[in-house]
């Protein structure tokens, strides 16, 4: 079995540069980085994963903690964590918190019990669980989502813009009732996109709060078109309420786009396959995850470091359904 010695021999370095590399330090020349990986590569290395344990006193695993597994928006932005953390030496624990903050807190005490490297995640809210991190040496990032009372490394899109770009986008194609259907209150992404929704409109907002599900967006929409001021444009504040919000409007013989303006924030994977196609506020979600695994590694690195934000551009993708027929 390969050592860390023949890593060093094999990349023409000393066993000390391959361990910084292995440890995810960012001190080490990028082309020193890129031969180490290769060596370790092609001879097979596995590091002693319970030396090094012992060593950190803590494991070589992140947690990351998503909201809603079910949700596409988590797919490619867990394949960018996934992607630094195996370059930077580390594994990646994925636990489904299901919009559920007890379930959110269960997971956060188990990742702090089992000494986790470092946690990523995506807060459904519980100002418990947000606590807990916060008063543990485990570094943390959040991503998406700000995480409830605390200043720690954070990468989210920018939710506002993205929501007056959206809800613009429906004045100008001639829409004049426009509503809006967001998540939960305290919630920083439902909070954020109906501030930007809030800000954008020209006339008395209507604002519906559901719980980030499809059955939430249909049962939103369905208040909607029941209400004595039905709207005739909706701007929805996730991609599982607008696929229940436009199920609603399917089911009620509601056209879209000329009975009923639509657009939604996130991307869907079928969003221009169906008729008619809809239009959405997509985020890049595969660098978002990319980033705040790279935040990870540097906290990790210097644990006293200043808390970053970094903040994202989210696009308008426009489509069939909020091209109003004039």
């Amino acid at each position: 079995m390969p050592t860390i010695y023949d890593v060093a021999r094999e990349a023409g370095v000393s066993a000390a540069t391959v361990s910084r590399v292995l440890n995810g330090r960012r001190t080490v020349d990028p082309e020193m980085v890129a031969r180490v990986l290769t060596a370790v590569r092609e001879l097979g290395y596995r590091p002693n994963a319970v030396a090094r344990n012992l060593r950190r006193s803590r494991t070589t695993l992140w947690a990351v903690i998503i909201s809603d597994i079910g949700n596409p928006f988590f797919t490619a932005t867990v394949r960018g964590i996934e992607d630094v953390a195996r370059q930077a030496g580390y594994s990646v624990v994925l636990c489904n918190s299901d919009e559920d903050p007890v379930k959110e807190e269960t997971y956060v005490t188990a990742a702090l019990s089992e000494q986790m490297a470092g946690v990523i995640i995506s807060s459904s809210g519980s100002v418990k669980a947000a606590r807990n991190l916060l008063d543990s040496p485990v570094p943390v990032v959040a991503i998406d989502r700000q995480l409830p009372r605390g200043a720690v490394d954070t990468v989210v899109v920018d939710n506002e813009a993205g929501a007056r770009a959206a809800t613009r986008h429906l004045q100008e194609a001639g829409y004049t009732k426009i509503a809006c259907i967001t998540g939960p209150e305290g919630v920083s992404t439902a909070d954020l996109r109906l501030r930007g929704y809030t800000e954008a409109l020209s006339a008395e907002p209507v604002v519906v709060r559901a719980d980030f599900r499809e059955k939430g967006g249909y049962d939103a929409m369905a208040s909607l078109l029941s209400s004595g001021s039905r709207p005739d444009a909706v701007f929805v504040a996730n991609n599982l309420m607008t696929v229940g919000a436009l199920r609603c409007l399917t089911d009620r013989g509601v056209e879209v786009p000329a009975e009923m303006g639509l657009v939604g924030f996130d991307e869907i994977p079928w969003a221009d396959l169906v008729r008619p196609s809809l239009t959405t506020v997509a985020q890049p979600t595969y660098e978002l995850g990319r980033m705040a695994a790279r935040l990870l590694v540097d906290r990790i690195a210097t644990p006293s470091a200043q808390p970053a934000t970094v903040v994202l551009p989210a696009e308008l993708l426009p489509r069939q359904s909020s091209a109003r027929p004039r």
